[in-house]
Order: C-alpha cells, then sequence, then structure tokens
C-alpha cells in the first residue's frame, strides 16, 4: 500500500469518524426537542386548563391563581379560536411588523400543521380551541445541529486547505532544492569531463571516441539545464511545435531499441506558440520513455498534433497494457509508478512544467488494459 492509498484510508476514516460525531449530536439535540415539545404541550395543556377554570369560576371565586397561570406563558405563541376558527385572543407571536388579520391567519395555519388543538369547554354546548405552535428557543433547537455541523464542516474544510496548501508548499519546497542540488551535484563532475574531451582531442587515435563523447555530455549538460530550471520562472520563447516533437522523436529514435516506431500526425507545418524548449522536449521524451517501457521495448508510439483556437494539444499514444484502472487518478502523484523500477517522479515533474511553467494541462485522455494510453498535452497559444 503506497502513500495515497494510506491517504485515502484515512481519509475515509475521519470522514466515518465525522460522521458518527453527526448523528451522535443530532441524536443528542433530537431527544432534548422531544423533551423540550413534551414540557410545551403540558404547559399549553396547564394555560387552556386555566383559561377554562377563568371561565367557569363563580363571580365570588378566586380568579388569581388562573390569572398567574396565564400569565405565566411568556414564550410558547398561542392563538384562541372558536368552533369556526374565528380568533379571539393571542399571545407571544412577536411579529416582525404590525399584527394584521392576514399575519393571524397565517400563524393559524401554522399552528394547525405542527399541533393538534386543545379543545376548551366553556358551555355544555360551545368549546373554544387553543393552537399553539414551537417556542423561539425550541425552534433554535431543532435548527442548531444543522448549523453546528455546518460550522464545523466549514471550519474542517478551512483547515484542510490551510494545510493541503502549506503541504504544497513545502514539497514544492523539496522539489526544488533536489532539482537545483540535483543540478549542481552533475556540474561538478561534468566540468571535469569536458576538460579531459578537450585534452583527448588533440590525439588522433581518440578523436572517434572523443565524438560520442561530446554528445553524451552535451545531453548531460542538458539535463543539468532542466534539472536547473526547477524553482525558476522559465522564459518562453516562440517556437514551432511540430518541429520542437520531431526534434524530441528524432533524439529518441537513436537511444530507443529498434522494434519501437513513432508516427508524427499533423495538420498544420507550422505551429507557434511560447514554451520552454528545453522542459517540453523533456516532458514528451518523459512520456515517449514510459510508452516503451509499457510495450516492452516493441510497439507504435504515435503522437497527433492538433491545433484549436486558443489551444494546441498534442496527444501520445502507445500500443502498450495501459494503466491498471486504480492508478489512473493519482498516476501525477510523486511516487505512484506501475514499473518495478524507478522513483516514480517522471510524471509529477512532467505536470509542474505543464501547468505550473506553460499555464497547460497534461492528461490520461484514455487507458485500455491491453491496447494502450494516451497522454493529451494540451498548452495556450498565448502566454
Amino acid at each position: 500500500m503506497n502513500i495515497y492509498n494510506r491517504k485515502k484510508t484515512w481519509k475515509f476514516w475521519l470522514l466515518i469518524f465525522a460522521i458518527i460525531i453527526g448523528i451522535s449530536s443530532l441524536f443528542v439535540t433530537n431527544s432534548l426537542v422531544k423533551s423540550l415539545a413534551y414540557e410545551e404541550k403540558k404547559k399549553i395543556e396547564i394555560w387552556a386548563y386555566a383559561t377554562n377554570q377563568m371561565v367557569n369560576i363563580s363571580d365570588d371565586g378566586n380568579f388569581s391563581l388562573a390569572i398567574k397561570v396565564m400569565e405565566s406563558n411568556e414564550n410558547i405563541p398561542i392563538i384562541l379560536a372558536d368552533e369556526n376558527d374565528s380568533i379571539l385572543n393571542y399571545r407571544n407571536l412577536n411579529p416582525i411588523s404590525e399584527i394584521t388579520a392576514e399575519y393571524l391567519q397565517k400563524q393559524l395555519i401554522i399552528m394547525k400543521a405542527q399541533n393538534a388543538p386543545i379543545e376548551i369547554q366553556v358551555f355544555e354546548d360551545y368549546k373554544q380551541l387553543l393552537y399553539y405552535k414551537d417556542s423561539i428557543l425550541l425552534t433554535r433547537l431543532r435548527y442548531y445541529p444543522m448549523f453546528q455541523l455546518g460550522l464545523i464542516s466549514l471550519f474542517m474544510f478551512i483547515a484542510y486547505l490551510a494545510f493541503s496548501s502549506a503541504r504544497k508548499a513545502e514539497q514544492n519546497q523539496v522539489w526544488v532544492g533536489m532539482a537545483k542540488e540535483t543540478a549542481h551535484q552533475i556540474g561538478t563532475p561534468l566540468s571535469s569531463l569536458m576538460a579531459w574531451v578537450e585534452l583527448l582531442k588533440s590525439k588522433k587515435e581518440t578523436r572517434d571516441m572523443v565524438m560520442e563523447m561530446e554528445k553524451d555530455i552535451a545531453r548531460l549538460e542538458t539535463i543539468t539545464d532542466r534539472f536547473s530550471k526547477i524553482g525558476s520562472k522559465p522564459t518562453l520563447e516562440k517556437k514551432d511545435i511540430v518541429e520542437l516533437v520531431v526534434d524530441a522523436t528524432n533524439y529518441l529514435k537513436s537511444r530507443l531499441p529498434e522494434k519501437v516506431e513513432f508516427n508524427i500526425l499533423h495538420e498544420q507545418s507550422t505551429i507557434i506558440i511560447p514554451v520552454s524548449t528545453v522542459l517540453l522536449n523533456w516532458v514528451i521524451e518523459n512520456i515517449c520513455k514510459n510508452a516503451v517501457d509499457a510495450m516492452k521495448g516493441e510497439g507504435l508510439i504515435k503522437i497527433k498534433i492538433e491545433e484549436e483556437l486558443t489551444r494546441v494539444n498534442i496527444h501520445i499514444n502507445d500500443s502498450g497494457k495501459g494503466i491498471e484502472p486504480g492508478l489512473i487518478n493519482s498516476i501525477f502523484k510523486p511516487g505512484v509508478t506501475s514499473k518495478k523500477r524507478g522513483w516514480g517522479l517522471g510524471l509529477s515533474l512532467a505536470k509542474r512544467i505543464i501547468e505550473d511553467y506553460h499555464k497547460g494541462r497534461i492528461f490520461v485522455k484514455s487507458s485500455v488494459q491491453g491496447e494502450g494510453t494516451t497522454f493529451c498535452i494540451s498548452l495556450p497559444k498565448q502566454s
């Protein structure tokens, strides 16, 4: 299991843990809501009973207890109506603006939907109906878990973005440091080799051998130049992308197995766009070398260059074994590779070169097991 699979596992369990916390919070709050709703119903029933007592107490009776009970309701909205739903009285509605007949009718409809009315028998053949709805406190408590979960989710999202950004910045610093150190380490012996080559040139018997050595030294200089540009903003120059691709493949042809064939297709003979020749060559070579590995040194690599209104797309297709479905989404991440050898850094560097330096896109357009893979490099025509 690589680091990205472990990362996915941790994310999965953290998500499960967050869901458990959320469900627990909802369960506890729901229990509190039910308890409070029950208490409010009891209060309304007592209020209704006190109202009934007020009606039925004789003229010389003591009204003080009933009045005190009725006045104790300071937070539960109620409407007292007759059997025909004509509103007789109301309490604790707390409207934003003034209370109108239309507003009372709307509140009555809401109360009917929330709770069954409590009947108050005034006379033997006449009764009143007491409607009520949840208090502001109960309503807030109902929505509190959603607000709480939303706030926690927002905090976790912001924290995730912050940590991801910090981690990415740290990774970029490591990349830059490693690349520049590699360029420095190669540059030191390279200077010495160049001096030895100049010395060998003076001897006739080693002249042919020196010519081949010069090619390898030139190659090392190119590699050093590539690594030295990582971390620094490269200068993009107007270049013919068709010529660049042809030159890159011609260089590879002489260094790859003879059974590897290249087929380059392009409608336009010249397409000028701003690129870094050194870095883009690196990307094309890297993808082509991966293709050769996937084809096990035998097969066809098709490169199709398409020009659009604002972009140029380079499609690189191989006839290899294809990429495993589980690796496609993470193939550009450092350390991810389907090969037994290698560090899995080539495509990660290619993505950085295309997206960060050229403001383009690189992605797996298609990959079929046993049939091959197509990579797409999409570059803007204007920098």
